[in-house]
């Protein structure tokens, strides 16, 4: 599998991991199956993700999602999390994802939804 530019960029240089201050949810979750942890840490305002910021140890694809899932994220109502779709994240990846490394996409979602108290779409 070939990773695309912006895997490679994103894993690299992210743009939203480290730590965030005195935030107001917290989620973190691990897949067992490779063991990729990813923890959130977000800012909530007026009923929107105001900031957030991801770490952990993960694969490239699992850290390139979480940091374009949280660029897409802030700024929008938390039902965001809820209304994004894993081929949503799988698109602004710009990358095939093999069926079995799609958890690694969809960790970050996940541990997001939970932050934000987000529910699963349909």
């Amino acid at each position: 599998m070939a990773y695309s530019d912006l895997i490679r960029e994103r894993f690299r240089r992210p743009r939203f991991r480290g730590e965030l201050p005195a935030p107001d949810a917290v989620a973190e979750d691990v897949n067992p199956l490779c063991g990729d942890r990813i923890r959130i840490e977000c800012r909530i305002a007026d009923g929107a993700l105001a900031d957030a910021r991801h770490r952990g140890d993960s694969c490239a694809i699992c850290a390139a999602a979480a940091d374009v899932l949280l660029e897409m994220a802030i700024g929008q109502p938390l039902d965001f999390a809820a209304r994004t779709r894993t081929e949503d994240l799988v698109a602004r990846l710009g990358a095939e994802i093999r069926p079995t490394r799609l958890k690694c996409v969809t960790l970050p979602l996940d541990v997001l939804r939970t932050a934000t108290g987000a529910r699963r779409a349909a």
